[in-house]
């Protein structure tokens, strides 16, 4: 009966070592041999999963796309002339009555016209298609941070789950070999029908909690895969540690940088392009002027005459003064105005409670970390003493063993929580700036 005593506490021993205060790196992350499920399982650190994203991430090639247009408004705005010359050529055949019938004559006019832009359009064309080029890039640099920050915090969730998914294994395995021991020393008149019952309770509640964690795990990988473009039936698992370590910024820096991010930059650029195309709409009414030069040969072949003729068109603005257009623009200026406003209060309000969320989780870490597990590990190795000397029952062990555990599934959410409140400041703050990326 003293060998099973000892098999027992050995057992719930191992179990204390699953609160232990640091959690290890990521090794296999891989479920127990009759639950793994069957899918393809591609290891992938956070440095690939992010490579992956950006070269198969449909949102930012779609916006890429937006490119060449932007370019063609560009290169056309800033041609030369905005209008092209006009050239016609007129051929006329005559038949005209003389004292001997009738007399054919052929004639010829060729002309070239120019509608010439007065009121500064041009310059203003150039501005707003230039700005809106900035913004487009600036944009796209923006998207590439959202696609960034999203497979980030999947990837997280991923590496989370696994060691959720490695803790529960050692845990259902342990409370296994538990019900398993207490079961012989019922069977040995050592331990009471009550004490069997809550060994196998405690098993089939940690087999439960593994089987959910399988589930919210294989949901996860298909969520990464399906942002990664793998393909059908690939979901990948994610390598990779949770810590509790920022990069080295203050707050007064991420405020400052949530000033200058590539959305506030895209913003700007918006405002400068709308107000730029309200001034070319309201250029617009000043009337273009078109000039013309013809020039032709007409009249009887002995005494034909050579035409040169020089027009000049104006339209008279009388009833259309282009205020559908002027409207529309001062429509689109406001908006964006009211945008970039918002934008900037949103972000800065987002930064300021982020980061007091982030420190809220690094006291909670380091509380779990410094004092709560390492005093659970305690409690446990002095409950199996106890245990063995035969002062505390097995209900008071398995206590003990639940609150250790529960322990580091805390720990382990915290540090998911935290990498997550992490990747949404950064990401809220334009942290890292373009050029300070390590």
């Amino acid at each position: 009966m003293r060998t099973k005593s000892l098999a027992l506490a050995g057992a719930l021993l191992c179990l204390s070592n699953i609160g232990q205060a640091q959690v290890p790196a990521q090794k296999p992350g891989v479920l127990p041999p009759e639950t793994a499920p069957t899918q393809a399982q591609q290891r992938l650190s956070l440095a690939e999963a992010l490579a992956l994203a950006e070269a198969a991430s449909p949102t930012l090639r779609l916006k890429m796309a937006e490119l060449s247009a932007a370019e063609g408004q560009r290169a056309d705005a800033g041609a030369w002339l905005y209008n092209n010359p006009q050239l016609s050529v007129d051929q006329t055949r005559r038949s005209v009555p003389s004292t001997t019938g009738s007399e054919r004559r052929s004639e010829w006019g060729a002309g070239l016209s120019q509608t010439f832009e007065v009121g500064g359009q041009p310059s203003y064309r150039r501005e707003a298609t230039s700005a809106a080029l900035t913004a487009l890039r600036l944009e796209i640099a923006d998207v590439r941070r959202h696609v960034r920050a999203e497979v980030a915090e999947r990837h997280t969730r991923v590496l989370a789950l696994q060691q959720r998914a490695d803790t529960e294994t050692q845990a259902l395995k342990l409370f296994d070999d538990t019900a398993v021991a207490v079961q012989r020393r019922r069977q040995a008149g050592e331990d009471t029908r009550l004490d069997a019952n809550v060994a196998r309770v405690e098993a089939e509640r940690a087999r439960n909690q593994l089987a959910q964690i399988q589930e919210q795990l294989l949901e996860a990988r298909a969520e990464l895969a399906k942002q990664l473009q793998l393909p059908p039936g690939s979901l990948p698992m994610a390598t990779g540690e949770l810590s509790a370590q920022r990069a080295g910024y203050s707050l007064d820096a991420l405020l400052a940088s949530a000033d200058n991010q590539p959305r506030a930059g895209a913003l700007a650029a918006r405002e400068t392009s709308a107000a730029a195309r309200l001034k070319l709409e309201r250029a617009s009414t000043y009337p273009d002027v078109t000039v013309g030069l013809n020039v032709g040969r007409e009249g009887p072949g002995a005494a034909r005459e050579r035409l040169t003729t020089l027009t000049l068109s104006v339209p008279l603005p009388l009833f259309k003064r282009n205020s559908a257009g002027i409207g529309a623009a001062q429509t689109e200026l406001t908006q964006v105005q009211i945008e970039r406003q918002a934008a900037q209060r949103d972000a800065r309000a987002s930064v300021s409670s982020l980061w007091a969320r982030l420190a809220s989780l690094e006291d909670r870490i380091r509380r779990l970390q410094e004092s709560v597990l390492p005093a659970l590990a305690d409690n446990q190795q002095l409950s199996i003493k106890s245990q063995q000397a035969g002062q505390i029952g097995l209900l008071e062990l398995i206590v003990v063993s639940r609150q250790s555990l529960d322990a580091r599934r805390d720990l382990i959410d915290a540090l998911a929580d935290y990498q997550s409140t992490r990747i949404a400041l950064e990401l809220a703050a334009g942290w890292p700036q373009e050029g300070t990326q390590p």
